[in-house]
């Protein structure tokens, strides 16, 4: 059967929903062959995967995914997730990770969903563990830490059981240069299922179509943003291109695509000279391995960090928390992070984070 969608697709036509479903059943079935897998997904992406089509996988991969038994006071909350879906390619520090602990610090109910490095040196989970942070939560820990410290990390290997039976097809393409829709559903699969995100992407032209997908799982707020690196390019297939960042850029303008419960779609741009960032260039924003990484986010966290990584976190952090409904705008989100760095409330909730 995934042959013959294959052929449908190297055809150029988009795969219905039940072919999804089918499709899906197929790559998580450990009978079907790494080859068979790797070539449907190659398919997949050489057409182009639809808005429709993304938002088909990812429902079916939830669907799949390991509950977590939320009680119906923390359920009642706006539950955020900020994360990126990754391959930008150009190993900045972990923004994402860090504004997750300061809208934590802000009374914000955060669910980060993540994993180990595979784009960069050190993923959300590598950097949480060296924070001292735990990262291999059980579903019923994940609820009770949310409840009681407005902050859980959903570690993806252990909610998403099936992708152990993908994972290999994943690695094949990956070895022949090939990306798959894998690339996007990371930040679509979170089992909290939050209900504001901010979502980060390597190319300006996929905030719209993401943004959509969202919406179409019933998120009431979302945000899907690509930041411009002004004066940087990347070699791409031998030529150079613009580089792009997976969060909101203090280097360059922001494309943003939201939505609201209450308020239309928007697709718009931001700039960063509305904000007070310093000069700065892509390397100031450089991370390494996970300890270096981690000792950035305690020196952002604690207030000893004073320049552009700080200012990164500042202008993702007000858009987090404005998406969350902390703040009003995300000018106030920006003073309200700000205030929670200078007066020690995000390293203090670092800390309670790393208490049993």
């Amino acid at each position: 059967m995934l042959n013959d969608f294959t052929r449908q697709l190297e055809a150029g036509v988009a795969l219905g929903s039940p072919q999804v479903t089918a499709a899906v059943a197929a790559l998580v079935d450990e009978a079907v062959s790494t080859e068979t897998k790797a070539a449907f997904l190659t398919a997949l992406a050489k057409k182009g995967e639809s808005t429709e089509e993304i938002a088909a996988f990812a429902r079916e991969l939830r669907d799949r995914s390991v509950p977590v038994p939320l009680d119906p006071e923390t359920r009642a909350r706006e539950i955020l997730d900020v994360c990126g879906t990754g391959g930008d390619r150009l190993n900045t520090f972990n923004i994402s990770t860090t504004v997750a602990l300061v809208c934590a610090a802000a009374g914000v109910t955060v669910a980060k969903h993540g994993n180990r490095a595979i784009t960069s040196q050190a993923g959300s989970a590598d950097v949480l563990e060296a924070l001292g942070i735990p990262i291999e939560l059980t579903p019923e820990q994940v609820a009770v830490s949310l409840r009681d410290k407005q902050f859980a990390f959903l570690f993806a290997p252990k909610f998403h059981p099936a992708f152990k039976h993908i994972g290999p097809a994943r690695k094949l393409c990956a070895g022949r240069g090939q990306r798959t829709i894998f690339n996007f559903l990371g930040p679509l699969l979170n089992p909290a299922r939050p209900s504001a995100q901010l979502v980060g992407v390597p190319r300006p032209e996929l905030c719209e179509p993401m943004a959509r997908v969202l919406q179409s799982l019933g998120v009431r707020r979302g945000m899907v943003v690509c930041g411009e690196v002004s004066g940087s390019r990347l070699k791409v297939q031998g030529a150079a291109a613009p580089a792009f960042l997976d969060e909101l850029s203090t280097l360059g303008e922001t494309t943003i695509a939201e939505f609201y419960h209450d308020r239309g779609f928007s697709v718009t741009r931001l700039a960063p000279q509305d904000f007070p960032v310093q000069p700065a260039t892509l390397a100031d924003l450089a991370g390494s391995d996970r300890a270096a990484n981690a000792e950035i986010v305690r020196r952002v966290l604690g207030g000893r960090e004073q320049g552009p990584k700080r200012d990164a976190v500042l202008l993702n952090a007000g858009a987090a928390l404005f998406l969350a409904g902390r703040t009003k705008s995300l000018t106030e989100g920006w003073l309200l992070a700000a205030e929670l760095l200078n007066r020690g409330h995000a390293a203090a909730k670092l800390a309670e984070l790393g208490r049993p």
